[in-house]
């Protein structure tokens, strides 16, 4: 059996558009025969998945699977909103958070690589190729995340019919009704809000450095003849400000009466009523296409170009 080398999976990758695992696996059930691999591809729908590869999938939907004390979140690309409320591409996207579950796959190129759990003879991969050749548009399986906690539970919360899914992990000796009713809180908190971290321990220490650095010479330029002692006052201020926007637990929480209650004093508060110890933990926020720079297209010229006219 001739060895499958890194070019020949380039040059399978160049004239197919198809997927490097594709690719690799194209050529080692063709013995390396550059010809055969094209077939193999084509047979098996993952050229013709290929040839829309190119279009932009920023479409899609988020879904979340909470099963005991485990969870996961998956977000699955399409190239059109009227795709992502399509019952087949749902129920579709339901088997891949159900994969997403229990897989043990560290990164998305490892699951797409496995097994699929609802047909052992294709991969993640290969199944993604098919639902490509039926659907008609580009998909793309982009992210998936896993939550387990074992002292506690996970609560979630799905947005929009899927715009927007968080995971929220928290920690609690106490499961009530009032316990959950807040984990959803905080997980609507998470949705609408934003934050990038969960607490001000997990900000990533160069970029404090870096904003410090940018605030104190903006300060410096706003009084350039105030003492380090004031522009040190108003770094602090500012950055604090900025924390309180980023870090999940200190955002002012959205339903407080006064306006000025934080996400933690609401947690205490519900720990406190309910006689409970409980911490958010961490959570997972995914909204459908956001890093993703959609193709700007005029519906009416695109139609008028299809007509020749």
């Amino acid at each position: 059996m001739a060895a499958v080398t890194a070019a020949m999976v380039k040059e399978l990758r160049e004239m197919t558009g198809a997927g490097m695992m594709d690719c690799k696996k194209a050529l080692a059930n063709t013995d390396g025969d550059m010809d055969k691999a094209v077939e193999y591809l084509r047979e098996n729908g993952m050229a013709k998945a290929a040839k829309k590869a190119g279009r932009i999938a920023a479409e899609g939907i988020v879904k979340v699977a909470v099963e005991g004390n485990k969870a996961a979140i998956v977000e699955v690309n399409s190239e059109t909103d009227f795709v992502a409320k399509n019952a087949d591409f749902n129920a579709y996207v339901d088997d891949v958070v159900a994969q997403a579950l229990n897989t043990s796959a560290k990164d998305i190129d490892a699951f797409l690589a496995e097994s699929w759990a609802k047909d052992s003879s294709k991969t993640v991969a290969e199944e993604l190729a098919s639902q490509v050749a039926v659907i008609g548009e580009n998909l793309k399986i982009r992210r998936f995340a896993q939550i387990e906690e074992n002292n506690g539970f996970i609560a979630s919360y799905i947005h929009m019919g899927g715009k927007i899914g968080v995971l929220v992990d928290v920690e609690s000796d106490v499961k009530n009704d009032a316990v959950m009713e807040m984990a959803k809180n905080v997980a609507m908190q998470a949705a609408a809000l934003k934050p990038m971290y969960t607490t001000r321990e997990e900000v990533d220490p160069e970029f404090l450095a870096k904003e410090t650095e940018i605030i104190t010479a903006t300060a410096k330029n706003e009084k350039p003849d105030a003492n380090d002692k004031i522009i040190e006052g108003m770094v602090k201020g500012r950055i604090n400000k900025e924390l309180k926007e980023i870090c999940l637990v200190d955002q002012v929480y959205v339903k407080a009466e006064d306006g000025k209650q934080t996400v933690a004093a609401y947690v205490a508060q519900v720990a406190k009523e309910n006689n409970a110890n409980i911490k958010i933990k961490g959570f997972v926020r995914f909204e459908t296409g956001e890093g993703i720079e959609k193709k700007n297209e005029d519906f009416a010229a695109e139609v008028a170009a299809q007509l020749g006219q």
